[in-house]
């Protein structure tokens, strides 16, 4: 039987009124926010250092926590519950080696100390048992904590920022670790991150969480593809945000009309009103920077729009391109190899061009169904060769 563990909880905190509700299988779940969102309230009231007001936390058929009413309360406490907890800054006990802190949860007996001895073997770090903290680097006392935390033979494993203290090639390492662990194991991790490289270099899924609660949950390319609203696209760091409006709605995509620029964008699952203003953004690696003299048939009907270019840089697996279109500022990135012959000066003149399924319209749950304002279709320019 697959694992299964069900948060439903409710706690009313002194910043932040909390109300997580999500399940999770045998998966990395990421829960991403910014700090004081809630994240570490969710991982301390599923492993029983905190109380909710109310609320159902359940793994498989054993209630862990429970407060609702009609029903008789049920709190286990931390020991009985037995959930991996891999904090932040370790949490080991400096007095203990390595291995006294792996056998820790397991009891003081020879059985215990050959499990952990396994255990640590795993994570590669055998070869410094005997070691204390204070003689470990950081990636191996965080090691060390996993270990720790795979030693109370729980199917649930909680990560609270456990890597970000760490240097890059570490966090590296550590993170497909994490993933084998996971894969080979089959268990139900929950990795709390606000860095969104973390979230995509383990994760499965992820809930972006903001004031207490999960405003999008999903698989990671999708919720990245698919925001929910503009409070998730801008949680996610999502660039090129446009405002355009709705000037026509086909069978396959939506036309926009952005600084009276005809554009075509891809057709949402919400379709938007004729004439309302809309949020979108453009995919900054599915923009093509287009050369003057070469034949333009994939943008010859829409979505090239002349641009100047403000700045170039470095990125640390793409090139970055910073163009004006009108009065908004687009992000394009472009592997190093690309555009070398052509001339990309700051200040140079060029167009850009891209697929109507590079635009998405972002729901917008705050606006008004229809906007009243007079058809602008006349003052539209066609987003195509003649720019």
């Amino acid at each position: 039987m697959q694992p299964c563990l069900a948060v439903d909880v409710r706690r009313q905190l002194d910043h932040l009124a909390l109300r997580m509700q999500f399940q999770v299988g045998a998966e990395i779940l990421v829960l991403f926010g910014p700090s004081g969102a809630g994240k570490t309230q969710t991982l301390q009231a599923i492993a029983g250092l905190t109380t909710p007001d109310a609320g159902l936390i359940q793994l498989n058929e054993t209630v862990l926590f429970r407060r609702r009413c009609g029903e008789p309360p049920i709190n286990l406490p931390p020991r009985q519950r037995r959930i991996g907890y891999v904090f932040q800054h370790y949490a080991l006990f400096p007095h203990m080696t390595a291995l006294e802190n792996v056998a820790f949860p397991l009891g003081n007996h020879a059985q215990a100390r050959r499990r952990a001895y396994e255990l640590l073997e795993r994570m590669h770090l055998a070869h410094l048992a005997q070691r204390k903290p204070h003689e470990l680097s950081g990636g191996q006392q965080q090691r060390v904590a996993i270990a720790r935390a795979l030693a109370t033979e729980s199917p649930v494993m909680l990560l609270d920022e456990s890597f970000s203290a760490l240097d890059q090639p570490v966090r590296d390492r550590l993170h497909a670790d994490l993933r084998a662990l996971q894969a080979e194991r089959g268990l139900i991790v929950i990795y709390v991150t606000h860095n969104l490289d973390d979230a995509f270099a383990v994760g499965h899924r992820i809930a972006i969480v903001r004031e207490g609660q999960i405003e999008q949950i999903g698989p990671l390319a999708e919720v990245c593809r698919y925001p929910a609203n503009l409070r998730v696209a801008q949680a996610l760091g999502i660039a090129n945000l446009i405002t355009a409006r709705v000037i026509g709605i086909e069978l396959d995509r939506v036309w926009l009309d952005w600084q009276g620029w005809r554009v075509a964008a891809t057709l949402p699952a919400q379709l938007p009103a004729l004439g309302a203003t809309v949020t979108a953004f453009i995919r900054p690696e599915e923009i093509w920077l287009v050369y003057p003299d070469r034949p333009l048939t994939r943008f010859a009907d829409h979505n090239l729009l002349p641009s100047r270019i403000v700045e170039r840089r470095p990125g640390r697996r793409l090139a970055q391109v910073r163009v004006a279109v009108g009065a908004d500022m687009i992000e394009i990135a472009h592997p190093y190899t690309a555009y070398t012959d052509l001339d990309l000066g700051v200040g140079s003149a060029l167009h850009i061009g891209f697929h109507p399924d590079s635009v998405v319209i972002i729901p917008d749950t705050n606006q008004a169904a229809y906007d009243t304002r007079p058809n602008p279709s006349n003052h539209i320019r066609h987003a195509g060769v003649s720019g």
